[in-house]
């Protein structure tokens, strides 16, 4: 494991931000749990991103689909037949490859030559499911470019992500899965909530809930896992205006991810090699150890996924065009992004380790606005009257901004463990407070500190945490 990933992970589990699942029996390969401080950062995560697609729109409203949906959801939606994934188990050096992986590893070799050629072709079996084909494509060009020392395998394998799961029933479904993806609990719902809420084209669906992949391959900590959170937004349109709409949506988006973490760490990445259902695709990526990964899909997905629902069902998915008196089934530009990557990115980014006169600092740089802890509370010494005006303090704040109230160990050491939980301002009580009412406030990222009269310190945490010109200036 690489040393960097040590550090976060370590550092994630010593503070209470992120555990291996069932960790005293060994916990469970690529599961994971979210601590005291890992919940709260999650869910401010959470509420940034839900004010931003929802609460300060008026053509966009929430729901919440159950995980448990009926098997013909997933087979309309091509999760049955499609959602597969192929891989091969290499004899040399006994790992797992993913063929699209495999097939990068071996074509980035600069003695493979006429690389366009062979592209097309492994993309041509790919998309047209020409498995055995395929294999000894891979095969022909492993022996002929002398790589069989490297690769050497029997069968490309076949298998689908999804999880199942038994129903105690008496009906003929004898199982069922776990949604492999949040998508499908709008579409089914798009009726319900269009009715219920009287919404007309153009409209947005969002949705923050968990979905399971059972992934060949998971790795880099919570960024692949087999149990994720996703939120999504299915927004449904007139067809002809997904360039329009397609846009503007990767603008938001980005303006979204850019308040978050400085833009220099983003890229975007075009997609060539679509999905069956995609016209058009971009990944919004983020530089992690200098390698950028996919954090969040702004793809247009047509009307595939409720043209499929509306034939299966046999109920009626049209909409009607008053203007143009006709009906139609929307189109839809998807926006769907893992929390867990993000959550992870954030993570990763905001930890820091500096040399301060030859002594090691490390603190949570995060952005103020999702810290877990927002203020903490530290009496000077444990003194009667400077304990009696803290806790004043911290149940007048505690309402407003999450905070805790720390007694314990010398004032230095509390700083240290408030800059590794990533609390950006820190609240001492001393006796200049006794004299004159007011307390120190230090600075997670400076360490500088300035003094504030007590009275003064809810208005003035209000104008710090206040970040409702970010959404009256971007929406």
């Amino acid at each position: 494991m690489d040393n960097k990933l040590k550090i976060i992970i370590n550092h994630a589990k010593l503070y209470g931000f992120i555990f291996k699942s069932s960790e005293i029996y060994n916990g469970i390969k690529s599961i994971y749990d979210y601590g005291p401080q890992g919940i709260e950062m999650k869910n401010n995560i959470k509420k940034f991103w839900w004010n931003y697609m929802v609460k300060y729109r008026d053509n966009i409203v929430g729901i919440e689909s159950s995980i448990l949906m009926n098997n013909k959801v997933w087979k309309a939606s091509g999760h049955i037949n499609n959602f597969n994934e192929l891989f091969i188990i290499n004899y040399i050096d006994n790992k797992i490859y993913i063929i699209d992986k495999l097939f990068y590893k071996i074509i980035n070799k600069k003695i493979i030559e006429n690389k366009k050629k062979i592209k097309l072709i492994f993309y041509y079996y790919l998309k047209n499911k020409k498995i055995n084909k395929l294999n000894l494509f891979l095969k022909k060009i492993i022996k002929k470019n002398n790589l069989s020392k490297k690769f050497k395998w029997k069968n490309i394998n076949n298998i689908n992500l999804m999880f199942k799961t038994k129903l105690n029933s008496l009906n003929n479904e004898k199982f069922t899965y776990l949604r492999p993806e949040t998508a499908q609990g709008i579409f089914v719902n798009i009726k319900n909530v269009k009715n219920s809420n009287r919404l007309k084209i153009p409209f947005g669906i969002a949705q923050i809930g968990k979905s399971f992949r059972n992934e060949i391959i998971s790795k880099q900590f919570i960024f692949r896992t087999r149990e994720f959170e996703q939120m999504e937004m299915q927004f449904f349109i007139y067809p002809g205006q997904e360039k329009k709409w397609y846009k503007y949506w990767l603008k938001s988006r980005l303006k979204w991810h850019y308040y978050l973490i400085n833009k220099k760490k983003y890229k975007l990445k075009i997609h060539k090699n679509l999905s069956h259902y995609c016209k058009f695709a971009t990944d919004i990526e983020f530089k992690i150890f200098n390698k950028f990964k996919e954090l969040e899909g702004i793809h247009f997905r047509k009307n595939y996924d409720l043209k499929n629902h509306n034939k299966l069902s046999k109920k009626n998915l049209y909409f009607y065009d008053n203007k143009e008196k006709n009906k139609y089934i929307p189109y839809v530009i998807e926006t769907s992004l893992g929390l867990d990557r993000l959550f992870y990115s954030i993570f990763t980014n905001s930890l820091k380790i500096e040399n301060i006169n030859n002594k090691k600092r490390i603190y949570l740089k995060l952005p103020k606005f999702i810290s877990p802890i927002k203020i903490a509370i530290f009496p000077i010494i444990k003194n009667t009257q400077i304990i009696n005006i803290s806790k004043n303090i911290f149940n007048n704040l505690k309402y407003n901004f999450t905070t805790i109230y720390d007694e314990n160990k010398s004032i230095g050491k509390r700083y240290k463990i408030q800059d590794s939980l990533g609390t950006p301002y820190c609240i001492t009580i001393d006796f200049i407070t006794l004299k004159n009412n007011t307390v120190t406030i230090r600075f997670r990222d400076t360490m500088k500190q300035i003094r504030c009269k007590i009275n003064k310190l809810i208005k003035y945490f209000k104008k710090k945490f206040d970040i409702s010109l970010f959404f009256k200036n971007n929406i």
